[in-house]
């Protein structure tokens, strides 16, 4: 799937951003809370029919520079969205360091 066919949004109703398919089919999710004004990610899930797609990757690039658009940090406690930040130095200067 392009990435230019995946759209990622936050939905802070569920307290999670979505990639969404063109139809908007929730193909993934990265759930967080809010601690102040710090965004803790806790779980990410991709729909097993899509796994091996990337989808998962662009779902937390897409979060993470939502989060580094709104100017605040975030705690990675999902163990997948830790080994993103690992692999993509890119986005460490978004976690707190301080937690």
């Amino acid at each position: 799937m392009p990435d230019t066919d995946l759209v990622v949004v936050d939905n802070p109703d569920l307290h999670r951003y979505e990639a969404r398919a063109p139809d908007g089919t929730v193909l993934g999710f990265s759930a967080y809370r809010l601690a102040g004004d710090t965004v803790v990610f806790t779980h990410t899930e991709v729909d097993p029919a899509t796994e091996g797609q990337g989808v998962g990757s662009r779902l937390v690039r897409g979060a993470l520079d939502d989060v580094r658009r709104r100017g605040v940090l975030m705690v990675p406690r999902c163990p997948f969205v830790k080994a993103y930040v690992e692999r993509h130095p890119e986005y460490t200067d978004l976690v707190d360091t301080d937690d």
